[in-house]
Parts: C-alpha cells; sequence; structure tokens
C-alpha cells in the first residue's frame, strides 16, 4: 500500500503541470500565452490574452487537475491522510513549476515556468474536502472585488483553506496533514507571486476597481 501511495506522488505533479492556459490560449488565438503580460499560463492571464471564456476554461481545468491529484492520492493510500495533503501540493507546485515548460536563461540556467497557483490550490482543497468551495470561492469574490489585486486574492484562496482546515482540524473533522497542506500551499502561492508583491511594494501592481467600475456602469 505505501509503496503504491508514493507511486502517486509523482504523478500528482505531472498532473499539476499540464499547463491548462497554454493549451487553452493557443486552441483560442494561436497564441503562446507565456509571451503575453505576465507571461504565466493561470486563469488570470489566459484572460487577457484570449478573453474571459478562456480564462474561465482554464480555471476550471486548473481545479480539475488540483482536485484530481488528491483523488488519486487518496485512491490509491486508503487510510493514508498525508499522501492526500501531499499530492495537492505537489499539483500546486507542478502547476507553478511545470515539467512541460522548461526553458534556459541566458546562463543556461534550467528554469520552470507556470501559473501562480490559485485555482489548483481550490482544487486540491475541493479534493481534500468536498464542501471547501463554498466557503473559499465567496471569500475570494468578495476579497477581489474589494481590494481589486488578482495576486492578493490568489493568495486568500490559500489562506481561506488553510483556516478551514485549521477549525475543522480543530474539530476532529480533518486531520492535521490537511492543515500543514494549506501552510505549504500558502509559501508556494506566496513564493511564486514575489513579482507581484514587489510591485505592490511599489506601487505598480495593476489594480482592478470593481466596485468604481459597477459604480459607474450602475450611474449610467
Amino acid at each position: 500500500m505505501m509503496i503504491t501511495a508514493l507511486l502517486s506522488l509523482p504523478l500528482a505533479y505531472l498532473l499539476g503541470s499540464i499547463p491548462s492556459g497554454l493549451l487553452v490560449v493557443r486552441v483560442a488565438t494561436g497564441q503562446d500565452v507565456r509571451t503575453i503580460e505576465s507571461g504565466r499560463t493561470g486563469g488570470t492571464n489566459a484572460m487577457r490574452a484570449a478573453g474571459a471564456l478562456a480564462g474561465l476554461a482554464t480555471a476550471l481545468l486548473d481545479i480539475l487537475k488540483g482536485a484530481a491529484a488528491v483523488w488519486i492520492g487518496r485512491s490509491l493510500s486508503t487510510g493514508v491522510e498525508w499522501v492526500g495533503a501531499l499530492s495537492g501540493l505537489l499539483a500546486i507546485i507542478g502547476h507553478n513549476y511545470s515539467a512541460f515548460l522548461t526553458e534556459r536563461d541566458e546562463n543556461g540556467k534550467l528554469r520552470f515556468k507556470g501559473g501562480a497557483g490559485g485555482a489548483t490550490t481550490l482544487g486540491a482543497a475541493v479534493g481534500l474536502w468536498a464542501q471547501s468551495w463554498m466557503f473559499i470561492l465567496p471569500f475570494a469574490a468578495i476579497f477581489y472585488v474589494i481590494v481589486g489585486y488578482a495576486s492578493l486574492t490568489t493568495i486568500s484562496i490559500a489562506l481561506s483553506a488553510t483556516g478551514i482546515f485549521l477549525i475543522r482540524a480543530i474539530q476532529g473533522n480533518d486531520p492535521w496533514a490537511y492543515v500543514l497542506f494549506g501552510i505549504c500551499a500558502v509559501a508556494a502561492v506566496v513564493i511564486a507571486l514575489r513579482p507581484n508583491l514587489q510591485r505592490l511594494r511599489e506601487g505598480t501592481e495593476r489594480r482592478v476597481n470593481l466596485l468604481k467600475w459597477i459604480f459607474n456602469k450602475h450611474s449610467g
């Protein structure tokens, strides 16, 4: 059982590595999403490259691969709860640093490209506890409307997942391995978003003022 469980971990990383945004944008427009805006392969950049439907399709596929990684890990490791949690984390890492999106920089150093991990974190959380989306999605949506920064909203997904699993672990409904998953997911997302956080400190990060847009549209 343990050997089978361990074999599921590389599969989780490879599932996470599937570059949904790259594939969706390529099919929709023929473009390479890595050459557009942030160069990331997540839903936000796919939306910038090919429109709202492409962004939504990318996000749904990224959620699905996070959930699938956990479901496969759990099915191959009945009773070994940490395998599901680790599978979810590896899917996020695969999304952020895809095995299928490697390149060499000017110094010849190998680099792995990908996204920031928000949708994949949500998917992994759903894989661990199916009802988690009912808390994470509304919180992230409200946060995005009020704050207006996609990068901070992505971090809020991982933070809210951590909070949910912490409460459930205290109540005895989930293992503490799920809390550790949440903490590591926050770290993975923050590391991926370091350029955005730097721009936030400099005051140059792009902000979408949805409240102002909604108010102006209603007034017009």
